[in-house]
């Protein structure tokens, strides 16, 4: 757990954030998964530990509102708050950027994790590549 304290967030160009979306979202896929066609449109955030990217998430604006997407901390570092101290990054840039809602697709199983941060359930589930996922979004408040 002290190596916890070496932690730290910034942001970084799309192509840093490949590796840890293959490793954890896509174990069984290729670099062609993980590639968005407007990544580099988006604006990108890496969590490291030293200089090893442990977690990535990206956000990309619709409007006036923001999507994030490709969200993912490598297993050994799940459970320890970096997930949530990536998210707390794009709410702040979002704010920072004029945002009004920010949503995702989230899976299914992750709602509850959303749900803390204030995002609520939109529409119904639908499935995509075996995957459940369900829109989630959420007011942001200045």
């Amino acid at each position: 757990m002290e190596e916890l304290k070496e932690i730290w967030i910034e942001q970084v160009a799309a192509p840093r954030t490949w590796k840890v979306r293959l490793e954890v979202l896509y174990p069984d896929g290729s670099l062609k998964d993980v590639q968005l066609d407007d990544d580099y449109e988006g604006t990108h955030f890496a969590a490291y530990v030293g200089s090893e990217i442990i977690g990535v998430i990206s956000v990309f604006r619709v409007g006036d509102d923001f999507q994030f997407r490709k969200f993912a901390v490598s297993s050994a570092f799940q459970q320890m708050g970096i997930g949530t101290e990536l998210l707390d990054a794009v709410f702040d840039f979002c704010r920072h950027m004029g945002g009004q809602v920010v949503w995702c697709n989230a899976r299914v199983e992750a709602s509850s994790f959303y749900e803390k941060f204030g995002m609520k359930s939109v529409g119904s589930p639908f499935v995509k590549r075996t995957i459940a996922y369900v829109r989630m979004e959420v007011e942001l408040e200045y």
